[in-house]
């Protein structure tokens, strides 16, 4: 492998030269900013349960248990940003053999699938606090439903987008899984 093959980041004069790329928040989901709330306050309590735990040696119960119910919102909410994307794992190779307009039907299935499943798992997540609508977290005095109801709003979010997600293949005529080397963007 040739090391000047790349692109050129030391300079004539010996020094490093880099240019960054420039960051853009634009086509950020609404999703993301959630996501990306719960994972700064996931940060600052494991920060707190940190400085609890290894600096006053008087560990805080309740941020263990904070901690792990912000994870679980944050990988719910974070899902979204897949479903949006339309960059979940998938097996592409398949649609490589199958013909035109069978590889387009199992495409649409797995587009309906999305959506069924999702939905689904929407209504289950409802039933589920109906049922344990009187549950509380371990340790913390709150009801564990606002932790349901942040996968909730995970699910029905997965589940919109799927949906819309779904009527870009349509409008388009091929998905992602049918050309691997399109994108969401390519409309």
């Amino acid at each position: 492998m040739d090391l000047d093959s790349g692109p050129k980041v030391m300079g004539d004069d010996g020094e490093f030269h880099a240019v960054d790329e420039e960051v853009s928040f634009e086509g950020t989901p609404f999703e993301g900013w959630i996501a990306l709330g719960l994972f700064w306050a996931l940060g600052a309590v494991v920060l707190i349960q940190f400085v609890t735990r290894y600096l006053l040696n008087d560990s805080a119960a309740w941020t263990e248990e904070i901690a792990r119910y912000f994870l679980i919102g944050l990988v719910f909410v974070g899902a979204t940003i897949g479903v949006v994307k339309n960059n979940h794992i998938q097996v592409d190779l398949l649609y490589r053999f199958l013909p035109k307009t069978a590889g387009r039907m199992l495409s649409t299935a797995v587009d309906i699938g999305r959506i069924a499943f999702f939905g689904a798992m929407s209504v289950s997540t409802v039933q589920m606090m109906i049922k344990l609508e009187s549950a509380k977290m371990t340790i913390v005095d709150l009801p564990m439903n606002i932790v349901y109801a942040v996968c909730l709003f995970g699910f029905i979010a997965m589940a919109v987008r799927s949906i819309l997600v779904a009527r870009i293949h349509w409008q388009r005529g091929y998905s992602v899984l049918e050309r691997p080397d399109s994108t969401m963007a390519d409309r």
